[in-house]
């Protein structure tokens, strides 16, 4: 498998199953940083876990409410804040390097998708 690099309006992500160590890469049009292969596994198991409690809790929800959900690892937090069908992402990198980045509820539905299909190859 080759170097993956997707991007959309807001958001990119990319895997490099031959780097040494920063296999993983997560950003916007802005900002970028690398994640090891077990941070980029965690950032995708829990944006996919934020986004199926969002869809199941909108059955909960009046049209107006707003929710935030947190879900962590030792390695990573995340945050989705918003509607069930319109939210921010964030998270909050936990390892050596400590960094934290934001997605716009725009970019949010493009980047779930992406992470879906990165390493079904």
């Amino acid at each position: 498998m080759e170097r993956l690099i997707k991007s959309g309006a807001g958001w990119r992500i990319g895997w490099n199953p031959n780097a040494t160590e920063f296999k993983g890469l997560v950003g916007t049009d802005d900002w970028a940083i690398e994640l090891t292969e077990a941070e980029l596994d965690d950032f995708c198991r829990l944006l996919a876990k934020l986004g199926n409690t969002m869809q199941q809790i909108s059955a909960e929800l009046m049209d107006e409410e707003k929710i935030a959900c947190e879900a962590e690892s030792d390695l990573l937090w995340m945050e989705v804040e918003g509607y069930p069908h319109e939210y921010s992402l964030r998270f909050i990198l936990n390892t050596g390097r400590c960094a934290e980045g934001k997605w716009n509820p725009s970019a949010v539905p493009s980047l779930v998708q992406a992470v879906e299909m990165l390493k079904v190859f």
